[in-house]
C-alpha cells in the first residue's frame, strides 16, 4: 500500500474487528472494479473517527490538509461554493479510508460537468420487517418500466435494507429535466404496484408499502456506489449484481460484506463493467413517459 495509514489498528467495525488498515486494504484491493464507478464524480465523505458504533457524520467540503495529489472540484451551492474530493485512482480510495471515510458517496454526474448527470437512479426504500421478496419484485417492476422508456436497468443490493435500480445516461440533459422525468416514472410505477409501492416521504402514510425514492436524481445529490463499504454490523458492501439475480430467492441487501465480495469479483468479474455502453438520452423516454400518464 503506497498511501500511509495512521492509527491503522484502530478498529471501525468492532463486531468484526475490522481496522481502519483492513478498511484500507479492502479499497485498494476493489479500486480496479470499483473506480469506473467512482472516478471523476465529486465525493461526499461519511466518516467515522470512533468507528461505526459511535455517532458518524458526513463530511462534503476537501480540507487543506488533504494531499495535493487528491483531485478536488469545486461547485456551486445556494450560499456560495464547495470543494469536494474527488477520486481518481485506487490511493484516493485507500486516502479516504485513513480518514475513517466508510463510504464514499458519489454524485450522479463527472467532475467535468457537473450539471449533467451520467446515471439515474431509483432507490427502493423497505419499512421495517418488509419482506425481502417484495423489494425484489419492486426492482423488477422498475427495470420493467425502464424497458419501456428505452433503457436498461442494472440492479444493485445497497448493503443496507434494499435495491436500488439505475439506468446510465447519455450527458445531455440536465438535473431538473431529470429530477421531472425521475418523479414522473415513480408516480407511474406507484400506480400500477399501489399496494406495494408507494412515492409518499411521509411514514404514517406509507402503510407498510416500499417508498419509490427518486430523490437522489437531483443537483448535488449522492448515492452509494458499488463496492462501497456501508457502516453497518458485519462491513456489507453495496453490490451490483446480474439482472436475473434478482429472481434469488437467498437475495439478500447484505449478502456480501468485505470478507467475501472479492471472491465474487474473482468468480464473476463486475456485472456493470459495461454499463457505459447502454447510456441513453431521456428526450425520447419523455414522451413515451408522457404517454403513459395520460
Amino acid at each position: 500500500m503506497s498511501v500511509e495509514i495512521t492509527h491503522p489498528d484502530k478498529v471501525l467495525f468492532p463486531g468484526e474487528g475490522i481496522t481502519k488498515a483492513d478498511l484500507a486494504g479492502y479499497y485498494e484491493r476493489v479500486g480496479e472494479w470499483m473506480l469506473p464507478h467512482v472516478g471523476g464524480r465529486p465525493v461526499s465523505m461519511q466518516r467515522f473517527p470512533s468507528g461505526i458504533d459511535a455517532r458518524g457524520f458526513f463530511h462534503k467540503d476537501a480540507p487543506e490538509y488533504f494531499p495535493p495529489w487528491l483531485k478536488r472540484v469545486k461547485v456551486p451551492k445556494a450560499d456560495g461554493t464547495v470543494t469536494h474530493a474527488v477520486i481518481t485512482n485506487a490511493d484516493g480510495l485507500v486516502y479516504l479510508a485513513g480518514q475513517n471515510v466508510i463510504t464514499p458517496h458519489v454524485w450522479l454526474s463527472r467532475a467535468d460537468r457537473v450539471w449533467q448527470p451520467d446515471r439515474l437512479v431509483i432507490d427502493l426504500d423497505p419499512p421495517p420487517g418488509t419482506d425481502f421478496a417484495a423489494v425484489r419484485r419492486a426492482a423488477l417492476a422498475s427495470g420493467e418500466l425502464l424497458r419501456e422508456l428505452g433503457f436498461t436497468p442494472f440492479a444493485q443490493v445497497t448493503g443496507s435494507k434494499g435495491i436500488h435500480v439505475w439506468a446510465p445516461l447519455r450527458r445531455r440533459a440536465g438535473f431538473e429535466e431529470l429530477r421531472e422525468f425521475t418523479r414522473s416514472a415513480a408516480r407511474v410505477l406507484a400506480s400500477r404496484h399501489p399496494d406495494e409501492l408507494t412515492t409518499e416521504f411521509r411514514k404514517e402514510k406509507r402503510e407498510d408499502r416500499i417508498l419509490v425514492d427518486v430523490l437522489r436524481n437531483r443537483y448535488a445529490q449522492t448515492a452509494v456506489p458499488p463496492y462501497a463499504v456501508r457502516p453497518r454490523p458485519g462491513a456489507p458492501v453495496a453490490t451490483p449484481i446480474d439482472w436475473d439475480e434478482l429472481g434469488d430467492a437467498k437475495l439478500r441487501p447484505d449478502r456480501w460484506t468485505v470478507r467475501n465480495v472479492l471472491r465474487r469479483l474473482a468468480a464473476k468479474g463486475d456485472p456493470w463493467a459495461e454499463i457505459h455502453s447502454y447510456a441513453r438520452g431521456i428526450s425520447r423516454a419523455r414522451g413515451r413517459l408522457e404517454t403513459l400518464l395520460r
